[in-house]
């Protein structure tokens, strides 16, 4: 039992302890996120960079482990730590001062590439077409060659930008992570088979514990922001460890996991690419959106949405489990009530809008 608190204790205490200090960082840097427009919750003042208490966590917790033999630090998991810095020291240059667009998604894909040349790629993908079984519950997967580099950097790109998009709210990207990070942990715990077991849990186990200890500075009211150190970090180590133990091995239903276990990050990104596209919008233009403005927008507070947002990501984990241990109807239930809990902020802006327009029309 000690080996599965230890990796989350020592990255909570760490992530826990190091948070004031980061913070006092962060006034001195500049590090601070001031409310300029409108799709700022906050109002005042507040510091970033709390990311790198985060990510001190989850370090300082593998090289303990690595020191008490419960984590081999072999090549890929080098490869990640590589690419973890790498990402961690571009966020905090871009809390201090903001990076174009084009330089950020640069290093991204470069820090993908990193993970690639240290063996963490997705080499195989689910058999669709395979006419004995149906859809996912496949077994079949092709090997995929030339595709598994493009396939990787896309996959690894978008989750830490996925991340980051969702990082709106106090505490929001740190409890979806932990929740992700959880989801992880049990299926690596449950299913050994079907992962690079050991690595997994002890990497999970250690991120889940980083964001849960700075969480009590960054839960509504926010003492202090991740800023773009905490959520692109927290998003490309997520995207790597999901290769590393699950998707980068033939086995179809393990591929599932990681999309369900970061399914709220997923589709909040998607839904917004979808929403610009169809309103004529530039992609990457921000707006208010997103699932979380949504909720804000029926009169929910910050804590009430975070809740919720907790509670859908916390229920699509829930299916994914379930699917790994075949309770199909579990698992569909599970996915009603996600569906469910995400149409009713959404249908009530477009009930507000049309009732607006209508009210337009009439004057």
């Amino acid at each position: 039992m000690t080996r599965f608190i230890l990796p989350g204790a020592i990255a909570a205490l760490v992530s826990f302890l190091s948070t004031p200090i980061v913070k006092k960082l962060a006034h001195k840097v500049g590090a601070i996120d001031i409310p300029k427009d409108d799709r700022r919750v906050h109002k005042t003042p507040i510091p970033r960079l709390g990311g790198l208490a985060i990510f001190l966590g989850f370090i300082v917790s593998i090289l303990i482990l690595f020191k008490i033999n419960l984590l081999e630090i072999n090549r890929e998991i080098f490869g990640m730590v590589l690419g973890a810095l790498i990402i961690a020291a571009m966020g905090f240059v871009d809390d201090i001062r903001p990076l174009p667009a084009k330089v950020k998604l640069l290093v991204q894909i470069a820090a993908a590439i990193i993970l690639i040349k240290f063996g963490i790629k997705i080499e195989y993908i689910t058999n669709f077409f395979k006419s004995d079984t149906i859809g996912f519950l496949s077994q079949e997967t092709i090997k995929l060659s030339i595709l598994s580099i493009p396939l990787t950097i896309f996959w690894v790109v978008g989750i830490t930008n996925t991340v980051n998009l969702i990082d709106g709210l106090d505490g929001l990207a740190a409890g979806i992570s932990a929740i992700a990070a959880l989801t992880l942990a049990y299926v690596a715990y449950a299913k050994p088979e079907l992962s690079n077991s050991q690595d997994t849990l002890m990497l999970t186990l250690a991120l889940a514990g980083s964001c849960i200890g700075f969480l009590p500075y960054n839960f509504n009211p926010a003492k202090i922001f991740m800023g773009d150190t905490g959520s692109l970090f927290l998003g490309y180590i997520l995207a790597a460890i999901s290769i590393n133990g699950f998707i980068k091995g033939p086995t179809a239903i393990a591929m599932i996991i990681p999309i369900f276990a970061l399914g709220l990050p997923i589709f909040d990104t998607t839904f917004a690419i979808l929403r610009r596209a169809f309103n004529g919008k530039p992609i990457m233009q921000a707006d208010k959106g997103h699932l979380h403005h949504r909720l804000l927008s029926i009169g929910m507070g910050q804590k009430r949405a975070v809740l919720i947002l907790y509670t859908i990501s916390s229920f699509l984990g829930f299916s994914g489990a379930f699917l790994l241990e075949q309770e199909y109807v579990n698992s569909a239930i599970m996915l009603v009530i996600t569906v469910a809990i995400v149409a009713i902020p959404i249908n009530q802006t477009w009930v507000e809008k049309h009732k607006a327009s209508n009210a337009d029309k009439r004057h």
